[in-house]
């Protein structure tokens, strides 16, 4: 009946939904509640969750209302074509936490807009904690500028 689902509630509790497109899996647990992943944007996202709504309803299952969907955390990479010193970046940028023996990255938590960036010495990022597209380009903006404005970035 629905191509693409799986459920096997002694391995998790939810029943994941996958779309080939957008190529995404959608979470639903008994609650009522839907986590969506993988959306690349989003308006892919919101268009996921409403195609996996449409096709419940069209199967016969059920569903008051419209579906609240509310963007709760987006992960972006980046690359800055850089490399970063990160020793130095420890001791310049607020609120880190560099552990190489523990893990490669620096952790940087930013407070406006309030995301976490992981730093890495090949000049690649993650960013995640954001809830709007906006703020991971904001967010990426001010760190590269600071970093630039603090010799602590090498373009070669």
């Amino acid at each position: 009946m629905f191509p693409g689902v799986e459920y096997r509630p002694e391995q998790f509790p939810g029943l994941v939904y996958r779309l080939k497109k957008p190529k995404t899996a959608t979470l639903i647990f008994s609650s009522g509640k839907m986590v969506c992943t993988g959306a690349k944007s989003e308006r892919q996202s919101r268009k996921a969750v409403t195609k996996v709504v449409d096709e419940l309803k069209r199967n016969g299952i059920v569903i008051l209302g419209k579906p609240e969907i509310q963007i709760q955390n987006i992960v972006a990479s980046v690359g800055l074509g850089g490399k970063i010193d990160l020793e130095k970046s420890t001791y310049s940028l607020k609120r880190t936490m560099y552990e190489p023996e523990q893990f490669p990255g620096l952790i940087y938590r930013m407070d406006d807009p309030k995301v976490v960036i992981l730093l890495f010495a090949s000049g690649k990022l993650v960013c995640t904690g954001a809830k709007k597209e906006a703020e991971v380009h904001r967010a990426v903006a001010i760190l590269q500028e600071t970093l630039e404005e603090k010799g602590l970035i090498s373009y070669a």
